[in-house]
């Protein structure tokens, strides 16, 4: 095929002429000129006329059409070039009908190779055809993440649209989820894992590419620190929040055995944090782990009761973590929990310590004990402040909310206290039985009872708002919750193994829910979910908004004595028959043979 060498102007032309349909005034129409494709005679005679000289010209990109080019002789090439210069000047409507011949003669593989041939040049962007704009219009209306995953595939195009910011901030807020700012706030453990590990895939991309010395890593380590520290990416944070929604649904994230020398005591507080788990025994003792391992800190030890109330908070003065705990000494007892070491040791309750609060700004603590009491300390200092009286049997409860302190009594009544003056600015009367659950959020107060029933109360007017029944045994748990986009909600929970999700604004329950076969020994719920133990020994997970069940959590335990939750890990303490030991036959011994067991589940998916 190198000897045929065509005449120039044989070749047809790159544009066809003015034709009827684009010929106006006898200028051509302003339509984009289309482009077409080598037909088999610009690649023979490009291949026969090319210069060996050329650098740019390659015979091994050659295609199918090089094939069917060279197995025609020079007088069949010189025809179809004529046909092809007079398809150019033919009208739309002349074109038409001569492809309808040429396709009529054409049998079944001949006209599946013109599919093959003409499918790839009809296939259109739309994305791509449309303003910016209408484009990312267009994206905002998938909600479902896998879709958005799967459209990033595409092309390169698809892709780049799908990195834009305004997307995903979009994503979040149909999610639900909280706005970056916050939940670094929140979870600035997150932040530091999610800094460390793009940090980590920096450095091995400059590995292959960059020999400097460990002075200069470390400053462009410490350059890429604050970049990271300055910007996250709407999309980043959404992937790491869908997905631990995702893992908390399908139970698909860690889950850590924490060992423990707990054995039978009875684990009878609990607190946890983004650092540290902190339990109270009834063996005198505090234990404290670290949340995320799971690895045992230390056991602090100095109370000569049983430990009945717990409380720690990172001060925002100086960023330390102060733990307060009380107990069946009567004394009150102030650690530097980063260290351990005891700080204060306040006595004044002349018996058991039950409930205790610490303010907002860590310098003040609030506790209730069965001497009817309640006191008011300057944990700073170790001083007691105030002395508040009033209630007629021991304090079971406690909420707090800025200044003021909702206490809940044996006495069937609830009482509300200024912590600056110790005043009593409230007492709430309507209760026929002892109270022994409380939630305060500045707007209500909420009381559960042994009469079963649950009042809601006005803080400022100090009158009752409204009485919840439909209970039939001690309402032991509350929890007020306001999820994103709706009224406050009040979820309860009882020995009667029910949980009930109130609306209240209506003061409707709008969720009945049979959780357990026995008492609700422990819950807890957020915007979302709800995770409840029970005395049955079953943890299970719920939906807030629907009241359906997720998943049961964990396996079945002897009983649950506590559990907590954050938004990337949760913690159930349960007691479990040991593993190393021959049950007995005998059911007096089953007591006798049980270990507490501490399991934290991890569904961070980046830690």
């Amino acid at each position: 095929m190198d000897d045929f060498v065509f005449e120039k102007g044989h070749t047809p032309p790159a544009t066809p002429p003015p034709n009827n349909g684009f010929h106006v005034g006898g200028f051509q129409s302003s339509r984009p000129t289309q482009r077409f494709r080598s037909s088999y005679l610009d690649i023979t005679t490009t291949s026969s006329s090319s210069s060996p000289s050329s650098p740019n010209h390659s015979t091994a990109t050659l295609t199918l059409n090089d094939s069917l080019a060279h197995s025609l002789d020079k007088r069949r090439l010189e025809y179809i070039g004529n046909v092809t210069k007079n398809f150019q000047q033919f009208s739309s409507d002349q074109k038409q009908l001569f492809l309808s011949e040429i396709l009529n003669c054409c049998d079944t593989p001949l006209l599946s190779f013109v599919h093959e041939l003409i499918a790839p040049r009809l296939k259109i962007d739309f994305l791509k055809q449309l303003p910016i704009e209408l484009s990312l219009h267009v994206i905002s209306f998938i909600d479902d993440p896998q879709d958005l995953a799967n459209a990033s595939r595409v092309s390169s195009f698809w892709n780049s649209l799908l990195k834009d910011e305004a997307t995903w901030k979009s994503l979040c807020l149909k999610h639900r989820y909280r706005r970056r700012s916050s939940f670094f706030d929140l979870n600035s453990s997150w932040q530091h894992q999610f800094q460390q590990h793009k940090q980590l895939q920096q450095q091995l991309q400059q590995r292959h590419h960059l020999d400097t010395t460990m002075e200069e890593e470390g400053r462009t380590t410490g350059s890429q620190q604050q970049q990271s520290h300055q910007h996250v990416s709407y999309r980043d944070y959404f992937w790491h929040k869908y997905n631990t929604e995702m893992a908390w649904r399908q139970g698909t994230g860690q889950v850590i055995h924490c060992q423990n020398d707990i054995g039978r005591a009875l684990v009878t507080s609990l607190q946890m944090d983004d650092q540290y788990l902190v339990m109270g025994c009834d063996n005198h003792k505090v234990e404290v782990f670290d949340s995320n391992t799971g690895l045992h800190i230390r056991t602090l030890q100095g109370h000569e009761g049983g430990v009945w109330a717990l409380q720690f908070i990172k001060r925002p003065s100086d960023d330390q973590r102060i733990l307060v705990t009380g107990g069946c000494d009567r004394v009150v007892m102030v650690w530097n929990l980063e260290t351990g070491q005891l700080i204060h040791s306040l006595s004044g309750h002349s018996s058991t310590v039950r409930c205790l609060r610490i303010d907002n700004e860590g310098k003040k603590a609030v506790t209730g004990s069965r001497d009817a009491t309640v006191r008011i300390w300057d944990i700073e200092n170790g001083v007691s402040h105030h002395v508040c009286t009033g209630h007629q049997a021991s304090v079971r409860c406690m909420d707090i909310h800025d200044n003021l302190v909702a206490t809940g009594s044996y006495d069937a009544t609830a009482k509300l206290f200024d912590i600056q003056t110790g005043e009593c600015r409230f007492t709430y009367f309507g209760h026929h039985s002892q109270i022994y659950s409380i939630a305060f959020d500045g707007i209500r107060i909420v009381t559960g009872s042994l009469d079963w029933s649950i009042k809601v109360w006005d803080p400022i007017g100090g009158s009752c708002l409204a009485t919840l029944t439909g209970h039939t045994s001690l309402v032991g748990h509350l929890q007020l919750s306001t999820p994103y986009e709706s009224s406050p909600l009040l979820v309860s929970g009882a020995s009667d193994g029910c949980l009930r999700i109130w609306e209240l604004r209506t003061f409707r329950c709008k969720h009945q829910v049979s959780a357990h076969d026995s008492s609700v020994s422990c819950l807890q719920a957020d915007q979302k979910r709800i995770l409840s133990g029970g005395s049955d020994g079953r943890v299970k997970l719920w939906n807030l908004e629907t009241g359906h069940l997720i998943r049961d959590f964990t396996d079945p335990s002897r009983t649950v004595w506590k559990l907590q939750f954050t938004d990337t890990k949760a913690v159930v303490v349960s007691q479990k028959p040991r593993t190393d030991m021959v049950i007995p036959v005998d059911p007096s011994f089953l007591t006798a043979n049980v270990q507490t067991v501490i399991e934290l589940h991890k569904f961070d998916v980046n830690t």
